[in-house]
């Protein structure tokens, strides 16, 4: 009799050829040796069948048929290919000579999920074990076969997979639906909405708004020249004490004259050194990564999409055997880990830039393992790290080999000691007026010697301070003299635009603004999506039209604006109420939720959904149209002005095709990309965008990035990134 094992994907089917003991037959869609079957899924073969499979009616889209929810849900193929692998396992498992099934994908809960509707779909009834490991090298194979886990004990995973599946599908067939039928004609097209997508878009939209809505407040900050040779700066010492103003602003002075006033005040006087506080910090090595904070830090550093980092770090786990199972959600390593922690670092010392750091992990007689080790912490999957096995960096792509270096030094830091700096702050006080002055020095690298960081000279300052400093010794009660003082016009800043590495911070937190590490740790099970889906929601919202990339920002489109201005009072747009599902989600995983309950509360959630859009006035959902300004062409003769309108930005010369008028536009289709009302101000305004924008794609399909330029002529050409600009005119529409 043989055992049957079905892998995630054919590369990964490979590799247990290579890890198991016989001699594998390769039959194209399996291998076979003398007693075992080894065959694999590609991805998802298997999905939760169409609405209109259950009823010919749900065909059309009718409001009256809302919400559609199924008795049972069915199974089918994905697609024609998935179709034909699939029937190639089903008569793998129906086989009479499979009297054992191993379930080899991915150890988590979409790949619980991938083999449970291959299993249900085949009709068979056969024991089932799971491999569960956190590599792909041979050993960790050989290892997971001796330890197989009997299938019974993941049947809450498979539970909390299933309830997900179900879940999504009738929170978006169901939403979708509703919302296309009431907003097709103001959104454009079909409006899909989804679980997790939609609050996503909430958190992208209510910050785009915040921004919009934003005056600029001026303010005033004095700075003051003191000899002996320092710089300080002008303080409310009440302020400063008073809890409720926020950091910094305890320098900003709201009146110009008052600036102005404190400057003619102080110049040229003599002052006095009121205080001198020196303290020692000490900062701890950063968590190991997870795959969130692998992607924060990777779009951070190298600017990559969350997408990106995923695709590396999955080949150096599949292809290299260079990392550990990347889409975790654990920053800890489970105890049984700890006998392999010195061969792994031992396996970077032969690669130059770890050698230093490797070295000293190896010389401790004992890891420091408090803040590393913590089992409690580690459901499915531990950290990130190194395998240890030798690892050919020369093999790496650029960006597995940038991948690779931050997984790497991370691993290293966290068995170095705490970085050590001296903090100094120096008051000065010159006709009762309070000057600060700060600066850091960096006494033990400690850990941020792996980052290749060194402990300063002792009259070197930090860079990390912004009022940071060259400090002279200074002691209490000193003379100094201004040598010179003046006040700096500043303004208030709108909020920043969420980058890929904010917005999975705010997904990981269901759109709480959390910076302490440990606290953003213990709200996770709360957060929206998973780590291994994070990514693949930001790109569906922009292959949707919903958000778009403006150099290193995610920006919402109009489109996508108009979306959340529809659902405004949807609970479906709350981060809060998404990450409590995925709360229960967890609940269920672990054995202390019903999957029953959660279904029917979503059911609940789908039916109040759909009442709620169908009882959208129609009139609120008619979008607003910017207007930009005088046209560039005959505004000053004229007056005319340039308006949005569903297919462009043009002049209200135009009347109609009989009446054309100037004839000056833009359209909001160019190469595949919709321009938003920002990028349209840009071009008039400036002529230029101000970034290379990314989304277009040439007429045989292939993406590109280019500047936008406003020729001489008023037609929009691209101008590519270290490229002469194109005569070929950008506007396709």
């Amino acid at each position: 009799m043989k055992t049957l094992i079905i892998a995630e994907k054919p590369s990964v089917a490979r590799d247990l050829t290579d890890a198991l003991p016989g001699t594998f037959e390769n039959h194209e869609s399996y291998y076979e040796s003398e007693d075992t079957v080894i065959t694999f899924a590609v991805g998802h073969l298997v999905e939760l069948i169409a609405p209109e499979e259950y009823d010919e009616r749900f065909k059309k889209w009718r409001m009256d048929d809302l919400p559609i929810i199924p008795d049972e849900f069915r199974l089918h193929a994905r697609d024609k290919k998935a179709e034909k692998q699939l029937k190639v396992i089903h008569k793998l498992l129906q086989r009479d000579d499979v009297d054992k099934v191993v379930n080899a994908c991915d150890a988590g809960r979409e790949g619980e999920l991938i083999f449970a509707y291959i299993y249900e779909t085949s009709g068979v009834d056969k024991p089932v074990e799971r491999l569960w490991i956190n590599s792909l090298t041979k050993t960790a194979i050989k290892e997971g076969f001796e330890h197989l886990r009997p299938g019974e004990q993941l049947r809450q995973l498979e539970a909390a997979a299933r309830s997900r599946s179900e879940a999504d599908w009738l929170v978006g067939m169901n939403a979708t639906r509703a919302a296309t039928i009431r907003g097709r004609a103001w959104v454009g097209g079909v409006v899909s909405l989804g679980r997790v997508q939609t609050p996503t878009l909430a958190l992208l939209v209510k910050r785009e708004r915040e921004i919009q809505a934003f005056v600029p407040e001026p303010y005033w900050l004095v700075h003051a020249s003191f000899d002996p040779r320092y710089q300080g700066l002008w303080f409310d010492p009440i302020k400063a004490d008073d809890k409720d103003t926020p950091t910094g602003q305890e320098t900003w002075l709201k009146e110009a004259e008052r600036a102005q006033e404190i400057v003619d005040k102080v110049s040229g006087k003599t002052g006095t050194v009121e205080s001198v506080e020196r303290k020692e910090q000490s900062q701890s090595a950063p968590l190991l990564y997870d795959l969130t904070s692998l992607q924060r830090d990777a779009n951070s550093r190298f600017g990559f999409s969350a997408r990106r980092t995923l695709q590396a770090a999955q080949s150096l786990y599949e292809g290299k055997k260079a990392i550990t199972y990347p889409r975790t959600s654990s920053r800890y390593l489970s105890g049984d880990l700890v006998p392999q922690l010195k061969p792994t670092a031992e396996t970077l010392v032969d690669i130059p830039e770890y050698e230093t750091a490797a070295r000293f992990v190896l010389r401790l007689d004992k890891l420091p393992l408090s803040r590393v080790v913590n089992d409690a912490r580690v459901d499915d999957h531990h950290a990130i790290i190194p395998t240890d096995v030798e690892h050919d960096v020369s093999s790496f792509s650029p960006d597995e080999r940038r991948i690779f270096d931050l997984v790497a030094k991370r691993f290293l830091a966290v068995f170095h000691p705490p970085a050590r700096y001296a903090r100094t702050t120096v008051v000065t006080v010159v006709e009762d007026e309070r000057f600060r002055t700060r600066g850091k020095v960096t006494l033990e690298a400690g850990w941020r010697g792996v980052y290749g960081v060194e402990a300063d000279a002792p009259s070197k300052p930090g860079e990390e301070d912004p009022e940071s400093a060259e400090l002279p010794a200074l002691e209490k009660g000193q003379q100094v003299v201004v040598a010179s003082a003046e006040s700096e016009a500043k303004e208030t800043k709108p909020p920043a635009r969420y980058t890929e590495a904010t917005l999975l911070s705010a997904m990981e937190t269901a759109g709480k603004f959390v910076d302490d590490e440990e606290l953003r740790e213990a709200m996770k099970e709360r957060g929206l999506g998973t780590p291994a889906t994070r990514a693949e929601t930001i790109e569906t919202l922009i292959r949707r039209e919903y958000i778009e990339r403006g150099g290193k920002d995610l920006l919402p489109t109009p489109k996508g604006l108009q979306v959340i201005t529809m659902l405004e009072e949807n609970k479906l747009t709350s981060p809060e109420l998404t990450g409590d599902w995925e709360k229960r989600l967890g609940d269920i995983e672990h054995g202390n939720g019903a999957k029953d309950d959660f279904i029917k509360g979503i059911e609940d959630f789908a039916r109040s959904t759909v009442e709620a859009i169908a009882a959208l006035d129609k009139e609120k959902l008619r979008p607003e149209r910017v207007e930009l300004g005088l046209c560039p062409r005959c505004g000053a003769e004229t007056g005319e002005i340039i308006r949005e309108n569903s297919k462009a930005y043009g002049c209200t010369s135009w009347k109609s095709r009989e009446e054309t008028g100037c004839g000056f536009v833009i359209w909001k289709r160019v190469a595949g990309r919709t321009l938003t009302p920002e990028v349209a101000r840009q071009l008039l305004e400036e002529g230029k965008t101000k970034e290379v924008l990314s989304g277009f794609r040439s007429r045989a399909g292939k993406p590109f990035r280019a500047r936008l330029v406003l020729n001489d002529e008023g037609k929009v050409e691209f101008e590519f990134p270290a490229r002469a600009r194109t005569a070929e005119p950008a506007a396709t529409e």
